[in-house]
């Protein structure tokens, strides 16, 4: 596969227009690390792990537990961006990093959803060797990163609008999600101006 698969035509970022991107994909993939140089680039991100966003719930059988979206906290979330209530920050580009089970419920309020994503075995190291966050680090842990690789990222890439492979360098992957990001919220204001008045 080539560093970045897209689906549609990119340009160059002009970030002046209203896009709301998803950025995705499993544990160790590198979502936390381009969100933070998306943020010192001076776009909006939010990261789903953090702040409330998201709740952890027990597997069934009692075999661990997941993360899942705190639904009404995201639909605020995505709400105060696109300027439904007053106090909101509509007219820039958002990006929202996460990857749970719900997060397919919120597809259709997104401009683009973009699929980062690895070889296993570099993601392993990156788990092994970051201290950003300890999971990945037990056995357990690795496994269960083994086999969501498997199973469920399939399911991302037949969702996603998108794909960025993150062995490229940083600065890259950041480059190609602002390109991605300007073509979305270049097509959103097409279909803006093609919707009849009243």
């Amino acid at each position: 596969m080539e560093p970045t698969t897209v689906r549609g035509r990119l340009t160059r970022p002009t970030l002046d227009r209203v896009a709301v991107v998803l950025v995705t994909g499993m544990s160790g993939v590198g979502k936390s690390a381009v969100l933070a140089e998306l943020a010192r680039r001076g776009h909006r991100v939010v990261d789903t792990d953090h702040g409330g966003l998201s709740v952890e719930v027990p597997l069934p059988g009692g075999s661990g537990v997941e993360q899942l979206w705190c639904e009404d906290r995201i639909d605020a979330l995505l709400d105060r961006h696109s300027g439904r209530h007053s106090g909101g920050h509509s007219g820039g580009t958002l990006f929202v990093g996460g990857c749970v089970r719900n997060q397919g419920r919120f597809y259709q309020r997104f401009d683009a959803i973009v699929l980062l994503s690895a070889p296993l075995e570099i993601i392993l190291e990156r788990v092994r060797t970051r201290r950003s966050n300890d999971f990945g680090k037990t056995g357990a842990q690795r496994r269960r990163i083994a086999d969501d690789h498997a199973d469920a990222e399939p399911l991302l890439r037949n969702g996603a609008t998108a794909e960025i492979d993150t062995r490229l360098p940083l600065d890259q992957v950041a480059d190609r999600l602002e390109s991605i990001a300007s073509a979305a919220a270049g097509a959103a204001s097409q279909r803006r101006s093609r919707r009849p008045a009243g």
